[in-house]
């Protein structure tokens, strides 16, 4: 009998070492370095200013920079990665922002499991939802409990967060300006990869707490994001869909009820050759009436009360892939903070010249999903020209142009100048070399 125990305890002892050991017996420590630098021009298309000063232009150039180093370490089945970044304007007062970008720690089990946390960058499907948001110079990372499992085509993560103020810490609850809009979050995302055809799905469902409006009640309310991501990649193409709906409460306690759907199809006519066309449509607020700037009631309140919300909110997307370019679109709210929700359709092509060097052009077409009581659904026009040239895999150039020809509807919803017209070009510069690569054997 004590032989039996002894035999069981050791294979017990066997089977915890197979799961819990690490897989290789060596040390890795990875730098990268990013510097990037960007200048824009923008002219038009933005609020007028409120005075007469003949000095002021709605006109804007500016330069941007970035600098990030991304210190990799993993150790068997433990990885540890931090990357501090700095960003500013050039000649910004107070040299910028330098703050902690990520700083996780992970570890993964042998048959697929893992834990992560920390401040980690979290990306999911095509980023529509969740997303780094990498072209926002400090871009967005969260503060999360990250659990999951991959293998054999399966992904499950489960995100858990919880955020407080720091001045909260010793007497309180309450979840106000902070980092990140919601006070908790829980995620759950299931991917499955269907062998040997190029299909793909994903589920997605988000439970946020966001703190109410102190003045209506100190408490948080919830609202849920329920939605699907589907793909398919044969050797010629990559298509998509998505669905998602949102329901719960907002911080003034309003009910909420809205949703967006977005198709995409990217179909390679030959190896230099790929053209693209996609539709988005996201829900809107169903009474939506602005008048015209400098009549009366357009410096007052708009007196609406709404029985539930139907603008839809893109949460923590990379915005900048989404709607045009120029982020007229979800990035800043409409005036008055209500949505006519939005429709967008876009056709375009891009074009590879030589093997390093990139066109790209799209058009969009541009409308609400509302009717306005008396303006037109059409917003506008975009058509979006950029191009890349990578000088090495560490080197890369990259600008484009960009021209949005506005309607009334446009002028109305946004405030913008009566020339309706936006032009905005930029041209960026991303140096990104690996300056360590030690590979150091475990005594």
């Amino acid at each position: 009998m004590m032989k039996m125990r002894t035999t069981s305890f050791k294979a017990l002892a066997l089977a915890a070492m197979l799961v819990w050991a690490p897989s290789a017996y060596s040390q890795v420590l990875t730098a990268d370095l990013q510097m990037l630098t960007q200048g824009e021009v923008r002219d038009g298309g933005v609020t007028a200013p409120n005075n007469d000063n003949p000095e002021l232009q709605d006109r804007s150039t500016y330069i941007v920079g970035r600098a990030r180093m991304n210190l990799d370490f993993n150790m068997g089945g433990l990885q540890l990665y931090v990357s501090p970044q700095y960003t500013g304007i050039w000649g910004q007062k107070g040299y910028g922002s330098f703050h902690m970008y990520e700083a996780w720690a992970k570890y993964t089990l042998r048959f697929g499991g893992f834990a992560q946390i920390g401040r980690q960058a979290l990306s999911y499907d095509d980023q529509r939802i969740i997303g780094p948001n990498d072209w926002a110079m400090a871009a967005v990372s969260h503060d999360v409990l990250k659990l999951g499992y991959e293998g054999h085509g399966h992904k499950v993560h489960a995100l858990l967060a919880y955020n407080q103020n720091p001045e909260n810490v010793d007497g309180g609850t309450a979840y106000l300006d902070g980092a990140q809009p919601y006070k908790t979050m829980q995620t759950l995302w299931y991917h499955y990869d269907v062998p040997n055809i190029g299909l793909g799905a994903s589920l997605l469902f988000m439970n946020l707490g966001v703190q109410a409006d102190p003045k209506i009640m100190n408490k948080v309310i919830y609202q849920q994001m329920i939605g699907t991501h589907i793909t398919y990649k044969p050797e010629w193409g990559d298509f998509s869909a998505c669905y998602y709906h949102q329901s719960g409460r907002d911080y003034q306690n309003i009910p909420i009820d809205a949703w967006m759907a977005a198709v995409k199809g990217v179909v390679k006519t030959s190896k230099t050759i790929a053209v693209t066309a996609g539709y988005d449509i996201l829900s809107g607020d169903p009474f939506f009436a602005v008048p015209e700037d400098g009549h009366l009631g357009s410096g007052q309140l708009q007196v609406v009360q709404r029985d539930k919300i139907r603008g839809f909110t893109t949460l923590y997307g990379s915005h900048h892939k989404f709607y045009g370019m120029m982020e007229f679109f979800y990035v800043d709210t409409y005036y008055r903070g209500f949505s006519p929700g939005l429709q967008n359709a876009y056709l375009g092509g891009d074009f590879t010249l030589w093997e390093k060097l990139n066109l790209s052009a799209t058009y969009h077409y541009l409308a609400t999903v509302t009717k306005l009581t008396d303006l037109k659904k059409t917003l506008g026009h975009c058509i979006e020209l950029s191009a890349t040239y990578n000088f090495n895999k560490y080197i890369s150039l990259s600008g484009g142009f960009s021209f949005m020809k506005g309607t009334e509807t446009m002028i109305r919803l946004k405030r913008q100048k009566d020339d309706k017209g936006l032009r905005w070009g930029w041209i960026t510069l991303v140096i990104s070399p690996r300056i360590l690569n030690a590979n150091m054997k475990k005594q």
